[in-house]
């Protein structure tokens, strides 16, 4: 009786945590735009007020300091909260406060309110970003990896969804229009999607699958993992991995700009910039579940070696193609 009991236990909460990990990553779209979809606005701000890019750049410093710094916090009161209130009511409130803050976008009329904005938004965006990633990975102790990964594409590839229909709105409405509407909508589906949100409950995981590789033989406390060396060498790892990514991603249109090819027809009717971003968010997506899936099968240090490699080569090929203004070295001679 009892092991017929938790394989019915077991069949029910297969079914639920998929569809909690699907609202989480529809939540992770809606929030894509405040990261990835910032370039397309630098460029119309700078003409419409005169700003310089620097300052209106500095915006998306706010915005990715807070996004990031406050997330343990936010993580931590989830906890508090418990599993049937917590997840909900964070991302209820991440889904108002995102769009405030591209509402305050939408009517700022000097760097101080952009500023605001920024502010107001980080914070929503790392509420929703820090307590979807929490869910996904308390409701797949077995798959860790995969469901990170799937709940991170969403934030990737989400804003490869929305480019096209933001050049569009930008170009033919301006930007505060794009940034209104867009900021209503997104902001509106995330607290709707928030009520149908909770976190597992111990007897749900009971009955959860073992890992495919066994990462940690037990669980760790925050200050267990605040005086780990290990905790602050990844922590480095991830700041440097990050850092390089979100300066490429902030720049992609002032770069365009400079290089006089945004508006370059490349391919199907659409621009250089607009073909860029769709392929770069697309590519950012795709590989958050693929390495996630890669690291549950080899294990988390043999995939980040993957990854950090791969990566300071392709940058590296970047910076020599940029510097030479010919073939990179990823590219056949």
């Amino acid at each position: 009786m009892t092991t017929a009991s938790n394989v019915v236990r077991a069949e029910s909460t297969s079914g639920l945590r998929w569809s909690f990990l699907a609202i989480c990553v529809i939540c992770m779209i809606m929030i894509a735009n405040l990261q990835y979809g910032w370039t397309l606005f630098v460029n119309p701000i700078n003409k419409a007020h005169g700003w310089s890019i620097t300052s209106i750049q500095f915006a998306f410093s706010i915005f990715i300091a807070l996004e990031t710094w406050l997330t343990p916090i936010q993580g931590w009161i989830v906890d508090i909260l418990g599993p049937q209130r917590g997840p909900k009511l964070m991302v209820a409130f991440g889904g108002i406060t995102v769009a405030i803050g591209w509402v305050i976008n939408a009517y700022a009329q000097s760097l101080e309110m952009l500023y605001l904005g920024a502010i107001v938004s980080g914070t929503g965006g790392g509420a929703v970003y820090a307590t979807c990633v929490g869910n996904a990975v308390k409701w797949f102790p077995d798959r860790r990896g995969l469901a990170v990964g799937l709940t991170a594409a969403g934030y990737g590839a989400g804003a490869a969804l929305t480019v096209i229909p933001i050049r569009y709105a930008i170009d033919n409405y301006g930007y505060n229009t794009a940034f209104l509407w867009f900021g209503i909508v997104q902001g509106a589906i995330v607290f709707m999607l928030a009520l149908l949100l909770r976190g597992p409950e111990p007897s749900e995981m009971a009955a959860a699958p073992t890992p495919k590789v066994m990462q940690s033989t037990r669980s760790f406390s925050p200050k267990e993992v605040l005086l780990s060396p290990v905790f602050w060498l990844l922590y480095i790892m991830f700041v440097m991995v990050s850092a390089s990514g979100l300066m490429a991603t902030a720049q992609i249109a002032p770069i365009a700009s400079d290089f006089k090819v945004g508006d370059q027809i490349v391919f199907w009717g659409a621009t250089t910039l607009t073909a860029a971003l769709i392929i770069d968010n697309l590519a950012n997506g795709a590989a958050r579940p693929l390495f996630g899936w890669i690291s549950d099968n080899i294990g988390r240090e043999r995939t980040m070696a993957i990854a950090f490699g791969l990566a300071a080569y392709l940058i590296g090929c970047w910076e020599h193609s940029e510097r030479h203004r010919g073939p990179s070295c990823c590219s056949p001679h």
